[in-house]
């Protein structure tokens, strides 16, 4: 064997030593975790009835958890299904794989303790010990405070019990071993933000909403810089339709600069009315925006809201639709 193919074989026998390595400690030592985000929660109907209120007007947990009609606009929960799983969110959104929506009634999670479901909810590391895709914002839940992450554990025990199997997420290589770097130590503050500060208790509902999520271009699974909350995601329904996000930073021409505070709250407010939800036909527009769910916030959580748009920096977008009516 001459020199230089020696040479070559002992460089290529070190790569994969390093990669092996390298692939064993992702596998094996990550995630790193942090403290318990949460101890054992004292049920108690007010804390649940928070819960509720953020899993189903803010946080929107059952949105991604549940079934949704497609045939009615902005495509409400499907009747029986709160809570089952089963949504496919894969290649067609632009996800590395088919990422699928679990059970989170009590009857595929009513074994784990409370601290491994806060866990779940702000870290993404299920109990036996896989990563989630933060396609699940744990990310922003992670910046839930103490009381309203345990409202929210509080909530989901109370949810009916629906047997539903459904499939595991399978990511994409390398994701599928890239993912196990992203869960990050939760740092669940005690201390909740104050309703009196408008503007920061706006960002939380925000942060918790994930609005900057869909409302911020994404390539090559990144936000594209200088383009937060200005809209321009692109969703396939489907029913063919593809719908775009919205643009609603302060931009007076296309985002929501020359919306005022009232009209802001009557945009969702006008989905309280269930004829508002009506029957769509095949390929018509429609929208993966679960108007339904957020008109029931408040309208001071709302008003919140918009306070804290109004700090963002206006873009002006190709797409001149500001929550456009339709």
């Amino acid at each position: 064997m001459s020199r230089v193919l020696r040479g070559v074989l002992t460089v290529l026998i070190g790569l994969g030593v390093l990669v092996g390595a390298a692939g064993a400690y992702v596998r094996f030592r990550l995630p790193r975790l942090g403290d318990t985000p949460t101890q054992h929660i004292v049920a108690d109907p007010a804390l649940a009835g928070r819960g509720e209120y953020l899993a189903q007007h803010v946080a929107i947990c059952v949105d991604c958890h549940s079934e949704r009609d497609y045939g009615r606009y902005s495509a409400p929960l499907k009747p029986g299904s709160l809570g089952a799983g089963g949504e496919v969110f894969g290649h067609a959104l632009g996800l590395p794989g088919e990422l699928v929506a679990p059970n989170i009634t009590p009857a595929a999670i009513g074994g784990w303790r409370d601290a491994e479901l806060a866990r779940a909810i702000t870290e993404g590391v299920t109990p036996d010990g896989r990563v989630l895709f933060p396609f699940m914002n744990y990310p922003g839940y992670a910046q839930m405070c103490r009381q309203d992450l345990q409202a929210l554990v509080s909530y989901l025990r109370t949810l009916p019990a629906i047997q539903h199997q459904v499939p595991r997420t399978q990511l994409d290589f390398p994701v599928n071993l890239l993912v196990r770097t992203f869960p990050k130590p939760a740092a669940v503050s005690d201390t909740c933000p104050q309703r009196s500060d408008s503007v920061a208790y706006g960002k939380y509902l925000a942060t918790l909403a994930s609005c900057a999520d869909c409302h911020t271009r994404h390539e090559n699974g990144a936000p594209v810089a200088g383009q937060d909350f200005a809209g321009g995601m692109r969703f396939p329904l489907p029913s063919g339709y593809v719908a775009h996000s919205a643009n609603i930073t302060p931009d007076p021409e296309t985002g929501i600069g020359r919306w005022t505070k009232a009209a802001f709250i009557a945009r969702f407010a006008a989905y309280r009315r269930s004829e508002a939800i009506a029957a769509v036909a095949g390929a018509a527009p429609n929208t993966p925006m679960p108007w339904q769910l957020f008109a029931g916030m408040t309208d001071d959580d709302l008003g919140s809201i918009y306070d804290y748009l109004r700090t963002q920096k206006p873009v002006k977008t190709a797409r001149a639709e500001p929550l456009a009516a339709r």
